[in-house]
């Protein structure tokens, strides 16, 4: 496919407010298991807070114990309101009240234990068994929606990074910075509201430098965001780099390229590391500062508190010691802030990255209540159709064809004349931009596009096989063939023969993009692939360009059955495969110059005759193991008219 300009997604023109409403919207489809999420950090904080009011009743009961008594008979300190606790008698002995207290802090931290358990299960339950599991299917299904333009502007490290690492920052909001969220809200509204009910003046005093923290935190996030957007593009081009020398590797080898390969990747991973440093520096920066921040509170808890205390304004226990717990789990709560503004920067450029795929226009998809044709005729018309990619001048200009049922079309031209462009609109891989291809007579744009593809065999120019058996392969596209008919499909192939002598025959896994098999092998795949969904349609996209001319005409001669009664355009550079065509299109810059049958063409002056005489000596034809090349259309212009060869009997034959 030709490369071709993707406009900008709508998500790269996301302001955060917007993207943090989209991701709000997608923590709302999981509601329930963040209200159980939620529910459980509540009862925490409870037991939390109840774990620390027994912790201050202990202390002012030993005060109460220890303190003298007056000439009335009653302790100087008070008994403090016994809570929680189960009731014991007046008379019961001090140590039997703290065994009292202490058991029910223990009991309280079982439960939280427990729960704290039952939280962890519920939150990676919800992030990692439903959010990413399904984000992922949702991006997934998309790309299998997405036309060839997407792919063509966007590399493989860019879509595997998105999915990958880019669900996660995704899922880190919803974890980490939602719920996280309205449990620091809550857990600090009921810390502030528990403390000014012990004393407004000393929560006032101690809370001062909040406003601080707020300034710190968002000059902090204004900083780091364009960092960490930064980090992510040289991530996604290190991902990139070690991909193509994976996928390159055999020419890497070849040219004795490895130390240079190997620097160019220490360069890329050096970026990714230099820039993480400088992230990680700054956040390291920010954390103390806001545990220091933080810290001076605790002075004047002690000055003002403690005067309280002195002046009896305050309790010891359940005033001072509980304020300062308190005021500490305020402290480990504001602490969060930098790891919650450090996961909110990764979210958004995530969940940006993310968006954009999902906000990706479908350009191809199924018009409302498409028609119905579970089985194509292979009537295959082009009216007067023209074709360009965004941003480019037109690849196919007023083209128009007709291919009846069982008909041969056979394309040739230069690169870039536009044989893949117009092969790629029968198919809808791309829409017209005016004109209409039609098929049986119908628009193709009113076909159900599962029926349309499903009625066509496709073998690209490049055949690609997935790491699974010889057979699975060939039924790809068809999975409940029965052995007996990859088979068939595999003799008509010419491939049968070979998979045979593999190691398992048709049962042998072929490597990652079958690159342990040859060229030629591949291509014979593709063709059974191709032949055994019996399609109407056959698009041939050069499939002879591997194969050394033997299996060449192995594979013609076993195609003629199959060819029969359905309709093939087969791009094609040799006159060998161009002669067996019923027509033969020439174009030049996505016009059609020249058409007519492989004799009537050779009578006429124009790129087919000097195209033949290239590939034919003295009137016979040359071997077809090398392929002419593809610019022969164009370098020939200069030269002298060639003589018409002599055409032998046999050959029109």
């Amino acid at each position: 496919m030709h490369p071709s300009p993707t406009p900008p997604s709508p998500a790269t023109r996301l302001t955060n407010g917007v993207l943090v409403r989209r991701l709000f919207n997608l923590a709302w489809r999981y509601r329930k298991q963040c209200l159980q999420v939620l529910s459980l950090q509540l009862v925490l904080l409870t037991l939390g807070l109840s774990g620390l009011s027994l912790t201050g009743m202990g202390i002012d009961y030993i005060r109460h114990v220890v303190s003298p008594v007056g000439p009335d008979g009653a302790h100087a300190v008070p008994m403090p309101e016994m809570k929680y606790i189960p009731a014991l008698p007046e008379e019961a002995r001090p140590i039997l009240v703290l065994l009292a207290i202490a058991g029910t802090i223990l009991g309280f931290a079982a439960v939280r234990s427990s729960l704290n358990y039952a939280y962890t299960v519920a939150i990676n339950r919800l992030v990692q068994q439903r959010l990413v599991v399904d984000l992922r299917a949702e991006i997934y299904e998309k790309l299998q929606r997405l036309s060839f333009r997407f792919f063509d502007a966007n590399t493989t490290g860019s879509v595997i990074t998105r999915v990958t690492g880019d669900v996660q920052a995704v899922r880190m909001f919803v974890d980490q910075v939602m719920i996280q969220s309205v449990i620091m809200i809550v857990s600090l509204t009921v810390y502030i509201i528990y403390m000014t009910h012990l004393s407004v003046p000393l929560t006032l005093l101690c809370l001062g430098t909040t406003p601080v923290l707020a300034i710190m935190s968002t000059t902090f996030s204004r900083i780091i965001q364009p960092r960490y957007a930064r980090n992510r593009t040289l991530v996604e081009r290190l991902v990139q780099r070690f991909t193509e020398s994976i996928q390159g590797i055999q020419v890497i080898k070849a040219f004795g390229r490895e130390e240079e390969d190997r620097a160019a990747f220490e360069s890329a991973n050096r970026e990714v590391y230099d820039q993480q440093r400088s992230i990680f520096f700054r956040v390291s920066l920010f954390s103390p500062a806001v545990g220091l921040l933080t810290r001076i509170n605790i002075l004047a808890l002690l000055g003002y508190g403690g005067w309280l205390v002195i002046q009896g304004r305050l309790p010891l226990g359940t005033g001072l010691v509980v304020f300062a717990g308190l005021l500490e789990q305020f402290s480990g709560q504001v602490n969060q802030v930098a790891t919650l503004v450090n996961s909110v920067q990764q979210s958004l450029i995530g969940a940006r990255r993310v968006f954009e795929i999902i906000d990706s226009p479908v350009e191809v998809q199924n018009i409302p209540d498409p028609i119905r044709r579970p089985r194509l005729e292979g009537d295959v018309r082009f009216e007067n159709v023209s074709f360009s990619y965004v941003g480019r001048d037109a690849v196919l200009d007023n083209i128009s064809l007709h291919a009846a049922p069982g008909h041969c079309i056979a394309i040739l031209g230069a690169t870039g004349a536009g044989k893949s462009s117009l092969m790629s609109l029968i198919p809808r891989f791309f829409d017209v931009t005016a004109g209409r291809v039609l098929i049986d007579g119908i628009d193709v744009r009113r076909l159900h596009l599962d029926d349309l593809r499903r009625g066509i065999g496709i073998v690209f120019q490049e055949s690609f096989l997935f790491s699974n058996t010889v057979a699975a392969n060939i039924a790809f596209g068809h999975p409940d063939a029965t052995r007996e008919q990859v088979e068939r499909a595999a003799r008509i192939a010419a491939a049968h023969d070979f998979i045979l002598e593999l190691p398992q025959g048709y049962d042998t896994i072929l490597g990652e993009g079958g690159n342990s098999l040859s060229g030629g092998q591949r291509q014979r795949l593709a063709l059974a692939r191709a032949i055994l969904l019996e399609p109407a349609i056959l698009l041939l996209d050069d499939p002879t360009a591997a194969i050394d001319a033997q299996t060449e005409h192995e594979i013609f001669e076993a195609l003629q059955n199959a060819i029969a009664g359905r309709t093939t355009f087969i791009v094609a550079h040799r006159v060998s495969t161009l002669r067996r065509a019923d027509e033969i299109i020439v174009l030049e810059r996505g016009r059609i110059v020249q058409r007519g049958s492989h004799e009537q063409l050779l009578r006429q002056a124009g790129a087919y005759r000097r195209v033949a005489a290239l590939q034919l000596v003295d009137g016979a034809k040359l071997d077809a193991a090398p392929v002419f090349p593809e610019a022969s259309l164009q370098s020939t212009a200069n030269l002298p008219p060639p003589v018409t060869p002599t055409i032998r009997k046999e050959d029109k034959a």
